[in-house]
């Protein structure tokens, strides 16, 4: 058809962690997802792959990026960039652990690397069996020495020492290899990965234990693009977290205008942290505030905090809490923790009907495709005025569900969600008491409520978790609308 139906899954060494959506018939794909992993302290490379699902047969890979554990440690900021794809063949992508025993001894002329590969698990099978035939290849200063060939495994156990007489003036530069490779009978082995080891660290002491096996470098930069891009944004963070009680000064300070709000506000710690934090970070530190908060029973009191300052800066009533402040992304974030569950309870219904009717809707006179609207009838297809009544119509239903399903919530609507709301309005009022800004005190409500939280959760059902797959392009259409 000239498209695909594109997902990613995300591999941590060689395991799988996570699986974006299909997003079908599309060659630009939106994924939107997020994902926190907890990763071992050991990890070597993320990788994510973009596939094709097939409804028959297996799925096709389309390319991946691959970042090492070097990369995203020198970006302390993460990685947001769009990414070159680089070729990823299934069956030559490496897999497993070597268990290795390494030794130098202090003293001695020559001194004598002493190598004893013990085993390895988890190989990638190279064989139609679903095996391979493994065997150690270790380089060194030069020299090259095997192992045994161990048939028809992929948990090969060798026990071997393998012997390489050092020469002092190569020690400084020089490097162990150690290579695991499939034997072939016909043709060339296939290679099942490696691992380094500097001479220089080896010579401090003994090396032993289980180490991941690694690919060549990459060569991903060689293709160009050909296969596409991937945006991404990864961010290593590496945390010390300690008991709770090393915390409750921080917290101490950070509820104190809360708590005490006869001070002066300008000189507190919440003053100082919006003044400071920019606006790439001002969603981490909305997220954490509010995780603070909710865990000492003060989120309510923060957002009257945080919003009440807002307003003392704000002059046009027009503007209000239209840009992405602390205010306004606490806020957000707020509705998004303690408002799931009755936001699923609205809007779940009707997102499930929009889904399970697949019903063409279009508006723009430029977009409408009339084949789409064919009925089968002896009408045969419909007019452009057809379309485009029938769509309205459509999503005149749609919207009316939706609007009485989030009017006749009230009840429902989390207890806490609404005392923000009605200290909300009471700010408002106070800071534009004149008669003309009456409406101000529903749009400031409105703004957060329907714009930053029913709306989005139409537009994106998947990302509000009301779906599990994200929608195709018509039903993706229809909700655009909709939110709109």
């Amino acid at each position: 058809s000239g498209s695909s139906d594109p997902y990613c899954v995300v591999k941590v060494d060689n395991e799988v962690v996570a699986r974006t959506a299909t997003v079908w018939k599309s060659l630009n794909p939106f994924w939107g997802e997020e994902y926190t992993l907890l990763l071992p302290r050991g990890f070597h490379s993320l990788t994510i792959y973009v596939l094709d699902e097939d409804t028959i047969g297996q799925d096709d890979v389309i390319g991946k990026v691959s970042l090492s554990r070097q990369q995203l440690s020198a970006e302390p900021r993460g990685v947001d960039s769009w990414l070159s794809l680089a070729p990823a063949n299934p069956d030559q992508e490496v897999q497993g652990e070597i268990h290795l025993d390494l030794q130098v001894p202090e003293r001695g002329h020559p001194r004598v690397l002493r190598c004893r590969l013990i085993q390895a698990r988890d190989l990638a099978p190279r064989d139609p069996s679903g095996t391979s035939d493994p065997f150690a290849r270790v380089s060194c200063c030069g020299h090259t020495l095997e192992t045994a060939v161990i048939k028809k495994t992929r948990f090969p156990h060798w026990d071997e020492v393998l012997e390489f007489e050092l020469p002092e003036e190569e020690l400084g530069a020089a490097v162990l290899s150690v290579e695991v490779w499939d034997w072939d009978i016909v043709g060339k082995n296939d290679f099942l990965g490696r691992v380094e080891f500097p001479l220089d660290t080896l010579c401090t002491g003994p090396t032993r234990g289980w180490f991941q096996l690694l690919p060549f470098p990459s060569t991903a930069e060689d293709h160009g693009g050909q296969l596409g891009a991937l945006r991404l944004a990864v961010r290593l963070v590496e945390d010390t977290v300690l008991p709770s009680h090393h915390y409750q000064p921080l917290i101490q300070l950070l509820t104190e205008p809360i708590l005490c709000p006869g001070q002066p506000p300008e000189g507190t710690a919440l003053a100082v942290l919006e003044e400071v934090i920019s606006g790439e970070s001002r969603q981490d530190v909305a997220t954490k505030l509010v995780k603070i908060f909710l865990g000492q029973g003060l989120a309510v009191p923060l957002l009257d905090y945080l919003t009440t300052r807002e307003l003392a800066r704000t002059t046009d009533p027009n503007t209000l809490f239209r840009s992405n402040s602390l205010a306004s992304k606490s806020m957000e974030q707020f509705m998004k923790v303690v408002g799931l569950p009755y936001l699923h309870e609205v809007l779940k219904p009707v997102v499930n009907r929009i889904f399970e009717e697949r019903k063409y809707v279009e508006l723009d006179p430029s977009k409408v495709e009339l084949s789409r609207g064919r009925r089968i009838s002896f009408k045969g297809s419909l007019s452009e005025a057809q379309v485009r009544d029938s769509s309205l119509e459509l999503l005149k239903g749609y919207l009316g569900d939706i609007v009485d399903a989030i009017v006749g919530s009230v009840d429902k609507c989390p207890l806490s969600m609404r005392v923000a709301f009605k200290q909300l309005r009471r700010r408002v009022e106070e800071r534009f008491p004149l008669a003309q800004h009456e409406e101000v005190r529903y749009f400031s409500i409105s703004g957060f409520l329907f714009l930053r939280f029913f709306a989005p959760a139409v537009l994106t059902p998947k990302l509000f978790r009301l779906r599990e797959q994200h929608a195709e392009p018509r039903t993706g259409r229809t909700l655009l609308l909709l939110a709109k």
